[in-house]
């Protein structure tokens, strides 16, 4: 008999034994996923429509979609609901929100909208098509380690690779910057663009270790200010997104590889004392 038949046999057996798990699922999480779900596919239809408000709706969506996937996880967690099938559905709405979306927003913006109607562009629209494609295939090779491995080894401090909401955020956040200016127009731009996508896709499926902010202690007491300055920061984001948003993706994405060549040079370069 094979590995998988095994598997099967004892999912199986696992069903007898336990059939309320067979009747139904907990709602709550599962409304975080679905909301989750949602925005990504909303973000895909209204990059494909096109124009300014579209695009800037569905950097906006997925931006949400980061917020859903950031407590749906937290609230089975602290309610005690967290299943094996909250995880697979949580993974499959990442792939469509964070793979799928961004991809189809990145590739309409940087262009489908500006470049595909005109003549000259076909090497263009070849390049941004393979690129797109390199992030959704990293964005899904990404969270299926996530599935298999977890966290990294030895703790639940770093991601092993930059997480997939974060490449997308990166994605989301120069889009809305950018919304008052439109698509990008110029070849060089587009190109870059296009070379951002392939490098996201490579932190993605990278060893480079991203804090995960897991083990920030939310249910416990904090300092009364801790308010304040929490709520500062959102009025800041609110008024000043096109900016802020930006500095905060571009930021955690640097961090992790300054971290990784600062680590790098201690373990190769730092002479090891007896």
């Amino acid at each position: 008999m094979s590995d998988n038949d095994q598997q099967e046999l004892s999912f199986i057996a696992r069903m007898h034994r336990d059939p309320k798990r067979r009747r139904g699922i907990f709602l709550l999480p599962s409304l975080f996923t679905v909301a989750n779900l949602i925005c990504g596919y909303y973000a895909s239809v209204a990059a494909l429509i096109g124009g300014n408000e579209n695009f800037d709706h569905a950097a906006k969506a997925l931006g949400i979609a980061i917020l859903f996937d950031s407590m749906d996880g937290r609230i089975a967690r602290m309610t005690g609901t967290n299943t094996e099938f909250g995880v697979q559905f949580d993974s499959i709405a990442d792939v469509v929100s964070f793979g799928i979306a961004p991809a189809i927003v990145a590739y309409a913006w940087g262009f489908r909208s500006s470049f595909a109607a005109m003549d000259g562009f076909h090497q263009l629209g070849e390049f941004a098509w393979i690129a797109c494609l390199v992030f959704l295939i990293c964005s899904a090779w990404r969270l299926a380690r996530f599935n298999v491995q977890g966290m990294e080894p030895g703790g639940s401090k770093n991601f092993l690779g930059m997480p997939t909401p974060a490449a997308a955020g990166v994605v989301a956040a120069i889009v809305h910057a950018r919304h008052w200016i439109g698509p990008i127009a110029d070849r060089d731009w587009a190109v870059l663009w296009f070379l951002l996508l392939i490098a996201l896709g490579a932190l993605m499926t990278s060893k480079v270790r991203y804090y995960s902010f897991k083990d920030i202690p939310w249910a416990r007491k904090q300092p009364s200010v801790t308010i304040i300055l929490l709520g500062l920061l959102v009025a800041i984001v609110w008024k000043y997104s096109e900016f802020v948003l930006v500095i905060f993706a571009c930021s955690y994405a640097l961090a992790g590889i300054s971290l990784h060549v600062v680590r790098f040079l201690r373990q190769h370069l730092v002479p090891r004392t007896a």
